[in-house]
């Protein structure tokens, strides 16, 4: 007998996952082994030009990657628009977070767990976000319409996306500071395996949930 699969509403799951992802990149980069991939590019220009948020940059980042979409896709694509406040509403959590995760003691070993959570909790969130079937934060609708686009597997396109990221982040950071700055041994750590990962548990969603949402057929 075939599993019966539980009905989540698409808006509720986007909902979840913009707090998640938010929460998990915060706190990656409080502990300490870098910041992940997807937000080291607005990172390295608020150390460049601290007058603006990391949230703003990053909003500013996300709007980036849309207008790059539809230039790939050779048309304006409505449904992208969406995306443009979703990634607004990002940038805010951003800074709702960074104001209490920094406050939260430090130590080698919560270093370590706090790495572990923000991995876990963006690789969920980010695989919510893909099957939400709702137009998704910009850095992750940015891969996930390359898969389409290219034809390249998600996992393949995830990590040539996350690593570029960090070559952008090490570059800008390097020629106006002198030094490589919110790169650590966990960011490439992510950036090499944490496609792979969001592969893995949109596989095991896929067998207990589906999604719906205003925009389902």
């Amino acid at each position: 007998m075939r599993e019966k699969h539980i009905t989540v509403r698409g808006e509720l799951a986007l909902a979840i996952a913009v707090i998640i992802n938010t929460l998990g990149v915060v706190l990656m980069l409080k502990s300490g082994a870098g910041i992940s991939a997807i937000s080291s590019v607005p990172y390295a220009f608020n150390v460049v030009f601290p007058s603006l948020s990391l949230g703003t940059w990053t909003y500013i980042f996300q709007t980036t990657l849309i207008l790059l979409l539809m230039l790939l896709r050779h048309r304006f694509v409505f449904s992208y628009l969406f995306s443009f406040l979703v990634g607004f509403v990002f940038g805010v959590f951003m800074d709702i977070h960074e104001t209490w995760i920094m406050a939260l003691p430090s130590s080698p070993a919560l270093n370590i767990l706090y790495f572990i959570m923000s991995y876990v909790l963006i690789s969920f969130g980010i695989a919510v976000s893909n099957r939400c079937r709702l137009p998704i934060i910009p850095t992750d609708l940015f891969p996930r319409e390359l898969e389409m686009i290219t034809k390249v597997p998600y996992s393949k396109v995830k990590i040539s996306f996350d690593l570029i990221c960090l070559a952008i982040t090490a570059l800008l950071t390097y020629v106006f500071t002198g030094r490589i700055m919110g790169l650590g041994i966990g960011t490439v750590a992510a950036a090499f395996t944490m496609g792979k990962a969001i592969s893995l548990i949109g596989k095991q969603i896929d067998k207990k949930f589906k999604f719906v949402s205003f925009l389902s057929k």
